[in-house]
């Protein structure tokens, strides 16, 4: 079985999923959970989510072995709120939001790699809702609401209107820094050592393995290896955009300036300078160690290479790539985050 959790989440008047919150989701659930979940629920098998009421949770609490879900299991029979089991016996398309909600928590749990579990169908499972204090409201329910609070001397703060939340209201990965929640959404994967500095934006099925340093952009699917310092306002192209189909991703110990950003996949040990935006058909002048021209290259094939140093010529605009002798080394210290 791929996965399994208990969630606890909400609902709107249609009696809607908005959103789930899963505090321990299970990867590769052993047997015998698999087992006292199917005696108290009736599960058949297939991918679903399971609406549970209080007898079930009771029987659960007391069937269940594994510590962790018991105690979980436990607590949500007393919850006023909506409780749901979803079951993801195999990677397929998604069918549900609790099962889109449970896709995303897996990747900042760490359990999985950005693009290494199938999401197609993402979007239309995740409703587009208003992130408030109070939690994620209806956009056909929000204005009823904040009238209400206005009436009782308040004002309904909302932070967001999307489909995706912040990822630290839902998981908080160990051993990160991340200077502006806003900015990290559910699905990010967050590496030890990393830090998100309050411009640094990390997308869901995105992630820097850590330990990073994140003051860009990085896009949807795209994954950054460790030792690597993405600088102000860099960004890279995701598949959302502008990198159509490609899988951008930047190897160790790479240095994306600031300004800069990349179209392309990079290797390891690779700098781009401040300001240069490197696309697949950025015309390349490449350069011996000496400095002679080689020849001239589109940048996508370069792709996935190492050791490369992108700069502009400052006297005639060229895009130069050079070996690259001097990879960086983040600091030990500052990327502890213990």
């Amino acid at each position: 079985m791929y996965a399994l959790a208990f969630g606890i989440g909400t609902k709107n008047r249609n009696d809607e999923w908005l959103e789930v919150f899963f505090p321990r989701p299970t990867f590769h659930p052993n047997q015998t959970l698999v087992d006292a979940v199917t005696a108290a629920t009736g599960y058949s098998g297939g991918n679903t989510d399971i609406e549970l009421n209080t007898d079930q949770l009771r029987t659960l609490a007391d069937t269940i072995g594994d510590e962790r879900q018991k105690s979980i299991v436990a607590q949500l029979a007393s919850s006023s709120s909506p409780v749901v089991l979803t079951i993801i016996e195999s990677d397929q398309a998604l069918q549900s939001t609790p099962e889109t909600y449970l896709k995303l928590h897996l990747l900042s749990h760490r359990c999985v790699l950005p693009n290494e579990q199938n999401l197609e169908g993402i979007y239309p499972l995740l409703p587009n809702v208003a992130w408030t204090e109070q939690g994620a409201v209806d956009l056909n329910e929000i204005e009823e609401m904040q009238f209400k609070a206005r009436l009782a001397g308040r004002v309904l703060e909302v932070s967001a209107v999307d489909k995706f939340p912040k990822m630290t209201n839902y998981v908080i990965p160990s051993g990160t820094r991340i200077a502006h929640s806003a900015r990290v959404r559910l699905g990010a994967y967050v590496g030890a050592g990393t830090t998100v500095m309050h411009e640094g934006f990390i997308n869901f099925n995105a992630g820097a393995l850590g330990p990073n340093m994140i003051e860009g952009r990085v896009s949807q699917g795209v994954t950054v290896s460790g030792g690597t310092d993405l600088g102000g306002s860099a960004s890279t192209a995701g598949t959302l955009s502008g990198g159509g189909n490609i899988v951008i991703s930047i190897g160790k110990d790479c240095l994306i300036s600031a300004n800069a950003g990349t179209g392309i996949p990079l290797g390891d040990r690779c700098t781009i300078e401040a300001g240069l935006y490197i696309t697949p058909g950025t015309v390349v002048q490449i350069l011996d160690e000496d400095r002679n021209m080689l020849k001239l290259v589109k940048a996508r094939e370069l792709a996935g290479q190492s050791e490369l140093l992108f700069l502009r010529n400052s006297q005639n605009g060229v895009v130069e790539c050079r070996t690259n002798r001097s990879a960086i080394e983040l600091n030990s210290t500052l990327h502890s985050n213990n």
